[in-house]
């Protein structure tokens, strides 16, 4: 080996662990947007609720949880089974999951602009297949583009709606931001308008409301409970716990709960599942 050929591998080592030592990874997401991926997005960093877990945690009696059984909810009469995915869990087995009773699924499409889920036709079009009600989620990134440019990004790349009785309206996920301020360095009143340029677009392309998926702390801080969504938009919050807790702004009730991370995202929608249908169908 010579002496060349020595060094440049000494060298490529040596980077190889300087990145590793900084907690950076050398790999961006498949598919991902230069804006969006990078050096501090590892893969599957913008999953649905990951910033939620990271930043608020989850309760001791959710971790004690063996089985992680849905909890019940005393406004709940009834509720149905379902998780969400991106494209860190890849090729889904979608089968495994019906047999555990899940019946709706929700997978992420787009993020942003500039990033598609490599796996989203896999995982749409597979929870479809075996008979589940199914539906799309976008990961907001209010600073880098406005609310009406990614709803339409996200329906043109997989968010769309129709009136099938087994697809779900889109859902807008907004939570911390995982590459940099936690609002996004929009003001409140900034953050209401961009969330509701993003409903209207999506409204009048689709002629659904989205779904809104936050968590009530990040909604308070970052809109200052302005706004009043409720009206028009599900509700699908986002809590840790054997309880769902107090609601973000103006929301009575919750469409759906996303009540843990493990091993997989957990959701209950809450009503029987005539319901679901019935959300499915508009």
């Amino acid at each position: 080996m010579s002496i060349t050929v020595r060094t440049a591998r000494s060298a490529a080592v040596a980077i190889t662990a300087l990145v590793a030592a900084l907690g950076m990874s050398t790999l961006a997401p498949a598919g991902a947007d230069p804006l969006v991926g990078g050096l501090n997005a590892p893969i599957g960093d913008t999953a649905m609720g990951s910033q939620i877990a990271k930043h608020e945690g989850v309760s001791a009696e959710r971790a004690r949880s063996i089985t992680d059984l849905a909890p019940v909810d005393a406004s709940a009469v009834a509720s149905v089974p379902g998780i969400d995915v991106s494209g860190h869990q890849g090729n889904v087995n979608w089968q495994a999951y019906w047999n555990q009773g899940k019946r709706f699924a929700y997978v992420k499409a787009t993020e942003g602009t500039g990033y598609k889920n490599p796996y989203f036709a896999q995982q749409y079009n597979g929870s479809f297949n075996v008979g589940m009600i199914r539906g799309s989620y976008h990961f907001a990134l209010p600073n880098r583009s406005s609310g009406a440019a990614q709803a339409n990004y996200f329906v043109n790349n997989g968010g769309g709606w129709s009136g099938d009785g087994k697809t779900l309206p889109g859902a807008l996920d907004i939570e911390y931001n995982p590459y940099g301020a936690t609002c996004y360095g929009l003001s409140q009143a900034a953050m209401v308008s961009w969330i509701k340029d993003f409903s209207d677009t999506y409204r009048s392309r689709t002629g659904r409301y989205p779904t809104i998926y936050t968590s009530t702390s990040w909604w308070s801080q970052c809109t200052g409970n302005r706004g009043d969504f409720s009206k028009t938009n599900p509700l699908w919050v986002a809590r840790y716990a054997a309880s769902v807790g107090p609601l973000p702004h103006a929301w009575g009730f919750y469409t759906i709960w996303q009540y843990s991370e493990s091993p997989i995202d957990q959701n209950s929608f809450n009503g029987a599942y005539d319901r679901l249908q019935a959300l499915a169908r508009g």
